[in-house]
């Protein structure tokens, strides 16, 4: 075998380099060099190529079996998978410190290795930390094997013996290979280092899940190509001192993309929470000015939540526009909206809009909603408890229906809502029992409906 050989190559024009050096030669760039590892030419003859041709099929040739799952034993994690684990995959979880990520791994795989042997690789704590932490949350301790390593190669040989159904690698920028010379953590050893284990998944059929430590913005830390070569992408939500985690996949090569899986932190780990809504629609037992409920599409499921809205009178050359969980480029657009057909005047208030509970609504169906909270903070009028409202609103003041409209009604209709403002496009044949439907077109329709 070929002895690897170590160059450095610069992230910006793609030269490379025998040695390091703080600036690249051929573009000016400042730090961007890169290790890498580059493999030695195999000797003249016996190259890989064998001369035969390659397997080319038809699409209509190829295999379409459904991709056989296994439970992981928590019915949200499944959800946010796609209906369970994939042999083979790499599932990449990301998430603030504390926020609970080896928390639900350890409890997933205490689970797992009841059915299927399991391995927990720590390359952050000891094995005497995991197993107090396993005791804190009465978890099976019995069948789930331990190790604390940071060797790539160690670890993959270690897997190879064992041969576990589920692997952890808690985490991947602890993590780093021999065959580089930098320090843990660096783009070189995290990429070096996901891309052995992805190969050793591939292979072997273990399931493996990477934790990835993210940055101050809340991207995952490392280069962007990890993100690439993994099957899954999941990001934990919500504040670390809250009581809600919210589990989002972004990237899922085995189902759907914006899946949301929604968990308690509990003195006794995390728990599933199988009915989101009732949640985030603890509200006080009077109505109160600037709080209206909606109802938004999180994957292959709705689920309501409250937003609400204060609108005060601004002392600043700039009224202030603060949002949590919303996008404030399109409250300023809707602010327009509201001033030019609602006849309503926002530009001496200052208004703070809030996603109850955490939850980030990015979806045009907020918009109506939105602005219901707003006009009900700034005309001191509640809206009724029993009320739902959502639809895009255009910038022409049209009200645009939303995908999943009935599954939203039917979703409101169960917990007890009595009253709908929605756009007549989604408007059912048949509203639900006790759900009456107000069906609008315009803006003017809908701000006379909210008061009625």
């Amino acid at each position: 075998m070929a002895k690897a050989k170590r160059m450095y190559g610069c992230t910006e024009c793609g030269s490379t380099f025998p040695k390091w050096a703080g600036q690249c030669a051929d573009c000016g760039a400042w730090n961007t060099l890169v290790e890498t590892v580059i493999e030695g030419a195999a000797p003249s003859g016996r190259s890989g190529w064998t001369g035969d041709k390659a397997n080319i099929k038809t699409l209509a040739e190829v295999s379409v079996e459904e991709v056989p799952r296994f439970s992981t034993a928590s019915g949200e994690l499944d959800r946010v998978l796609g209906g369970g684990l994939v042999d083979g995959s790499v599932v990449l979880i990301g998430g603030d410190p504390g926020i609970g990520k080896s928390t639900i791994l350890l409890q997933t795989l205490c689970n797992i290795a009841q059915r299927f042997p399991a391995l927990y690789v720590t390359g952050e704590e000891s094995q005497q930390q995991v197993a107090m932490r396993a005791r804190r949350l009465d978890l099976p301790q019995d069948k789930l094997k331990v190790m604390t390593e940071t060797c790539i190669e160690s670890i993959i040989a270690t897997a190879r013996q064992e041969k576990p159904k589920v692997m952890v690698i808690d985490s991947i920028q602890t993590i780093f290979t021999e065959q580089l010379q930098s320090a843990p953590g660096g783009v070189a050893q995290v990429r070096e280092s996901a891309a052995l284990l992805v190969r050793f998944a591939k292979q072997s059929g273990t399931a493996i899940f990477l934790v990835g430590h993210v940055t101050k913005e809340g991207a995952l830390a490392g280069p962007r190509v990890l993100e690439h070569m993994v099957d899954t992408v999941l990001y934990f939500e919500g504040e670390s001192d809250g009581r809600l985690r919210l589990l989002r996949a972004v990237k899922n090569r085995f189902g759907a993309v914006n899946e949301l899986g929604v968990f308690g932190m509990t003195d006794k780990g995390l728990k599933e929470v199988t009915n989101p809504s009732a949640i985030f629609l603890t509200r006080a037992q009077e109505a109160v000015p600037g709080s209206v409920v909606m109802a938004t599409w999180e994957g292959t499921r709705p689920m309501l939540v409250e937003v609400q809205a204060l609108v005060d009178t601004s002392h600043l050359a700039n009224p202030r526009r603060v949002t949590l969980g919303l996008d404030q480029n399109r409250l300023a657009m809707l602010l327009a909206v509201l001033h030019r057909h609602g006849g309503i005047p926002t530009y001496d208030q200052d208004v703070f809009l809030n996603v109850v509970g955490g939850v980030k609504v990015l979806e045009t169906a907020a918009d109506l909603a939105l602005m219901a909270a707003v006009i009900s903070s700034l005309r001191n009028r509640p809206l009724d408890n029993d009320l739902l409202v959502f639809g895009e609103v255009g910038l022409s003041g049209e009200i645009r229906p939303v995908p999943s409209g009935q599954e939203r009604l039917k979703e409101a209709a169960k917990h007890g809502f009595k009253r709908a403002i929605i756009p007549k496009g989604n408007a059912p044949k048949e509203a639900p029992a006790g759900l009456r439907i107000i069906p609008v077109t315009r803006l003017e329709q809908a701000l006379d409906a909210l008061f009625e």
